[in-house]
């Protein structure tokens, strides 16, 4: 008899009980002709810039950083991602880390000190809570989108600073957050605001820029108390992630932030391919629309509303039929995906698809299709 063995066997027996076993074998693309369960939201996994940018910092700096970026892993390929990412988001500077995750585990325990309270949206990332859970701070979750439960929680607040946490578009519901709203608050009320761009960078602005940028964030008073985290895995097609705002806070997480201080830096051949991809989203404005017209398109099809992004989401009446819906997609030759609890902040699981920029007219009019019929099938779904 093992206790602990025979634990996990039986917290495996539940999950498949009801539908939530995961998985994490090779995906085998036979028949799949159209793929709208990733997150290349702009489709440049596989563009030339890409892998071209990938192969260039390969030859230049190796199959690996090395070592930590404070030891030897600082190459000249993060130095220029940085600058160039910052200059595209508007951003004093940038610092560069191994996983969004570890981008936001470090923005939220380096500001999230003793004597701070973070309010932190209800439907935020699990990335953001986590390093939430790490920090010292007092965590306050607020009501999704709920401006005034955040200048309650600020009004009423005993700690002399306050982080505000959200993210500029969510990733399960498509919706955006008020951010000028917000920062006024964090004005109002001597406050930072930590947002996440996971889900904006490369989809939201005319120059697919985020969300931050185009509302205005950063022209005027309060624009030194905005906080930007980002991921470079799904517009920027490659790996990583990054904090940007002012020098004084990159500095700051280069010298305290325990998730890149003792982490190897990110490989260059990913930061490479990020690099490409961002000057392949600047010489190529249209692409963020073109991305948002298909997610348009998709949501239409399947009677939900217009997301902020390029995800779109269908609620289904379970775990088992939104698998159900998976497989009859896969069958004709569309790979999509769904949200299953504790995916979903509200329990309720959803097809996933996402929109991309890649897709031809053809392409998307088949997807069209098939997610029609797809969801006609289950009549519970709503």
């Amino acid at each position: 008899m093992n206790q602990y063995l025979d634990a996990l066997d039986a917290a495996a027996k539940r999950r498949t009980e009801r539908d939530l076993i995961r998985t994490a074998e090779a995906d085998q693309l036979d028949g799949v002709r159209i793929d709208l369960a990733g997150n290349d939201y702009l489709g440049l996994r596989r563009h030339p810039a890409v892998l071209d940018g990938a192969q260039r910092a390969l030859d230049e700096a190796g199959g690996g950083a090395g070592a930590s970026r404070l030891v030897t892993g600082t190459h000249a390929v993060h130095t220029t991602l940085e600058a160039e990412l910052a200059a595209h988001m508007g951003h004093e500077s940038a610092l560069v880390f191994s996983t969004g995750y570890h981008a936001n585990l470090s923005a939220m325990t380096v500001l999230g000190t003793a004597d701070t309270l973070v309010i932190s949206d209800a439907h935020n990332h699990a990335s953001l809570i986590d390093g939430m859970r790490l920090a010292k701070a007092r965590v306050a979750v607020t009501p999704h989108l709920d401006v005034d439960a955040v200048r309650r929680a600020l009004a009423e607040r005993t700690e002399p600073r306050a982080v505000i946490v959200v993210e500029s578009i969510f990733s399960v519901l498509g919706d955006a957050a008020d951010l000028p709203a917000l920062l006024a608050l964090a004005v109002e009320h001597d406050a930072l605001l930590v947002v996440d761009e996971a889900h904006g960078l490369g989809v939201a602005g005319d120059r697919g820029e985020g969300l931050v940028r185009p509302s205005g964030l950063l022209d005027g008073e309060g624009a030194d108390r905005v906080v930007v985290t980002v991921t470079l895995s799904k517009s920027l097609a490659s790996q990583g992630g990054a904090v940007l705002g002012p020098r004084s806070l990159r500095e700051h997480l280069l010298n305290t932030a325990r998730p890149f201080i003792f982490d190897t830096g990110l490989a260059p051949a990913s930061a490479g391919a990020a690099l490409g991809a961002l000057r392949h989203l600047v010489a190529h404005p249209e692409l963020p629309g073109r991305t948002l017209a298909a997610a348009a398109a998709i949501a239409d099809t399947l009677g939900v509303e217009p997301s902020a992004g390029a995800v779109l989401s269908k609620p289904m009446p379970s775990p088992a039929e939104a698998l159900a819906a998976v497989d009859a997609a896969r069958a004709q030759g569309l790979r999509i995906g769904c949200f299953r609890p504790p995916s979903t902040p509200d329990g309720i699981s959803r097809l996933r698809v996402t929109a991309t920029a890649g897709l031809t007219d053809a392409e998307l009019d088949d997807a069209r299709r098939i997610l029609g019929a797809v969801a006609s099938t289950f009549e519970g779904a709503r």
